[in-house]
């Protein structure tokens, strides 16, 4: 029963066959332009495809002619620099900032605190004295 069970599970599996997907022409160029562009870029470019956006340069320069596709080309043109690392270094200088602005508040706190705690103090040793006179006139 158990091995009839299996079986059959394994008759569904093999009768799933997973269609290949069918990609267009234009799909293919711009698959292939994206990679091409990330597989040529290095931390010191400003921009991945500097002969898009004026400068000389052969790969861009053959991009530029062999892409016949409007829209691929705005792509290109329109894609910058990473500033994922300008972002991430940005937000921890904000929180490193903040927490240093907190800290300093807090410690202003803390010694208003400590001067409200000694005055309040000072005022208990007087008020103590007082009575303790009180106290020793009428004995």
């Amino acid at each position: 029963d158990e091995v009839q069970a299996i079986a059959s599970m394994m008759e569904k599996q093999a009768r799933i066959v997973v269609k290949p997907k069918e990609v267009s022409q234009e799909e293919k160029q711009r698959k292939a332009a994206l990679l091409a562009q990330y597989a040529n870029v290095t931390d010191e470019e400003e921009y991945p495809f500097p002969a898009l956006l004026g400068a000389q340069g052969s790969e861009g320069q053959q991009l530029f002619e062999t892409s016949s596709n409007n829209h691929t080309l705005l792509a290109l043109q329109a894609l910058f620099r990473n500033t994922n690392v300008e972002d991430v270094l940005n937000a921890r200088k904000l929180e490193r900032e903040l927490l240093r602005d907190e800290f300093q508040k807090k410690k202003e706190q803390d010694k208003l605190q400590r001067e409200k705690d000694k005055l309040a103090k000072q005022e208990r040793k007087e008020k103590e004295k007082k009575r303790t006179q009180k106290g020793e006139r009428k004995r």
